[in-house]
């Protein structure tokens, strides 16, 4: 008599069929790693070489290289870091061209540039919050003054005698910028914005006293001090940076709205497929968090986020009123 629990024949073949497949499935994960680790991935930076940017994105490509293959750095600083964010907006979609982005590019741009060539949260899949930093007011040394209190003090000595007084920032547009309109509006000075293209041109005009005033990040404010040729003033954070404990913040020197950070993240292409990009977002996470990306970034004045892609828009979403209402407060337009 028939066994009548048998499996019937069609359903047995298929069973074995799906059961054949299972060892192969963790197989073809792993080759799709494997694939995308034989290609090298560009990661375009808007900013001149030689700036925390770069110790960050080189920590990471050293962390990644064994999953996500090489990293080739590429700074991109024309028309003050667009060209770099336009050049992954129209990069084929595959995950080997990324950008980091900064907070300037993508929630400060839309309010500066009224014909911005791109929409950060349109034409951009966000990955990772890698690191945030604060900036840092930095005087060259020939200025008379050792705190803010006593900068302010002599910054309206300069403009009673009908000379106006320049600050440097890293970029028209950037919290660089804003960060010394902000201390204008809260000390009633009246500072000329100097821009430059990246920091570097920046460090070396503040160091050499061609501007006397720079507000640059604290990473960067680090790497001037041993050439004794600048002063740091003060920190733009909510509270003291770690890599410079014994800077007072502007808030505590009274000075509750002068408060500015920001931060670096990285994005690929709008339409990357949703494999690639769960790849990418794993992978730098767990770099992020590592203990040795940690270790090269907290000495350079930057705090490790480490934060995935919904943290991530919420910070521009947030960023993004934030900035917009202090630039429109000052009727800021860039110039194309």
């Amino acid at each position: 008599m028939p066994n009548s629990q048998a499996t019937p024949p069609h359903l047995a073949l298929s069973r074995r069929h799906l059961l054949g497949m299972l060892p192969a499935l963790p197989f073809a994960a792993r080759a799709q790693g494997s694939d995308f680790a034989s290609r090298p991935t560009r990661v375009l930076v808007g900013i001149p070489a030689g700036g925390t940017q770069d110790v960050l994105t080189r920590a990471l490509a050293q962390a990644v290289r064994g999953t996500l293959g090489p990293w080739v750095l590429e700074n991109k600083a024309g028309a003050a870091g667009r060209i770099a964010v336009e050049t992954v907006k129209n990069a084929e979609p595959d995950g080997h061209t990324l950008l980091l982005g900064t907070a300037g590019l993508m929630t400060m741009f839309p309010y500066a540039y009224p014909k911005l060539a791109y929409d950060p949260f349109k034409d951009f899949a966000p990955l990772v919050n890698a690191a945030s930093f604060d900036l840092a007011m930095v005087v060259h040394q020939s200025v008379p003054a050792n705190t803010v209190a006593e900068f302010v003090a002599w910054a309206k000595t300069q403009g009673s005698q009908g000379e106006q007084l320049s600050f440097a920032s890293y970029g028209s547009g950037t919290p660089s910028h804003f960060l010394g309109e902000m201390l204008n509006r809260a000390a009633g000075l009246r500072m000329l914005h100097v821009p430059y293209k990246g920091s570097t041109p920046a460090r070396q005009d503040v160091m050499g006293g061609t501007v006397p005033v720079y507000f640059d990040t604290v990473g960067g404010a680090l790497s001037m001090l041993p050439s004794g040729r600048v002063k740091l003033l003060a920190t733009s954070g909510s509270r003291r940076s770690p890599a410079l404990p014994s800077a007072p913040t502007f808030v505590e020197l009274g000075y509750p709205d002068v408060i500015a950070s920001a931060w670096f993240a990285y994005y690929a292409p709008a339409r990357t497929p949703q494999p690639v990009l769960e790849l990418l977002r794993r992978e730098l996470l767990k770099a992020v968090n590592s203990r040795e990306v940690r270790q090269q970034l907290l000495p350079n004045g930057m705090y490790p986020v480490g934060e995935g892609p919904e943290a991530l828009l919420q910070t521009m979403r947030d960023d993004s009123a934030r900035w917009g209402r202090i630039m429109k407060s000052v009727g800021f337009v860039a110039a194309d």
